[in-house]
């Protein structure tokens, strides 16, 4: 369940149709007034929310490993689709930090929420996990083979963007140059 919306968000009107229900995709469409009086057919995507995991273990980055069907190899962090109605956006972190790392964190921030495209409802929450407490295995998803590295701050910080990585930049890191400073980012605010 979405607790946590970003300003200027753009959302899917309350009076919009659905007209097409696709597995991650959902088409709504409505009708719109111009500034002339006449009225067009506006749409916009809906699809899950997304969760974004930066875990912090030995003083290193978190860094996932991944290879999924009709894809070449990426590095990302570890994160997925927040796709379950009763899970908020946190315990949704949790399970995907848990499934794809086995890494459970005692600590937790959220610290970037952004809705990357305006035509699509959908945001990335972004948290930051430290003081890993316990270590299980893996629940990976039959989609999904994942190896997971540890990566010095520095390095992560200058893959995110590339085409190796799939997360793109995050601009709340452009003057964080250390674990240190980056457990020192104060907690998203609506």
């Amino acid at each position: 369940m979405r607790n946590i919306i970003p300003k200027n968000a753009r959302l899917v009107p309350e009076e919009a149709k659905l007209v097409f229900k696709g597995v991650i995709y959902d088409v709504y469409q409505w009708e719109q007034k111009m500034f002339d009086g006449t009225f067009l057919t506006f749409e916009m995507l809906k699809r899950p929310d997304t969760i974004k995991v930066i875990a912090i273990k030995d003083n290193k980055t978190v860094i996932t490993r991944q290879n999924q069907p009709n894809s070449k190899e990426f590095l990302d962090v570890p994160g997925g689709m927040h796709d379950i109605q009763d899970e908020d956006e946190l315990s949704a972190a949790k399970r995907e930090l848990e499934e794809e790392t086995g890494l459970v964190c005692k600590n937790w921030k959220l610290v970037s929420v952004k809705q990357p495209h305006n035509k699509i409802e959908q945001f990335v929450y972004v948290f930051i996990a430290w003081n890993v407490i316990e270590e299980k295995t893996q629940k990976l998803d039959n989609s999904e083979k994942i190896s997971v590295e540890l990566m010095n701050f520095d390095v992560f910080k200058n893959m995110l963007g590339t085409d190796e990585f799939r997360s793109p930049k995050m601009d709340f890191l452009e003057n964080i140059n250390s674990v240190e400073e980056l457990l020192t980012i104060p907690e998203y605010k609506i």
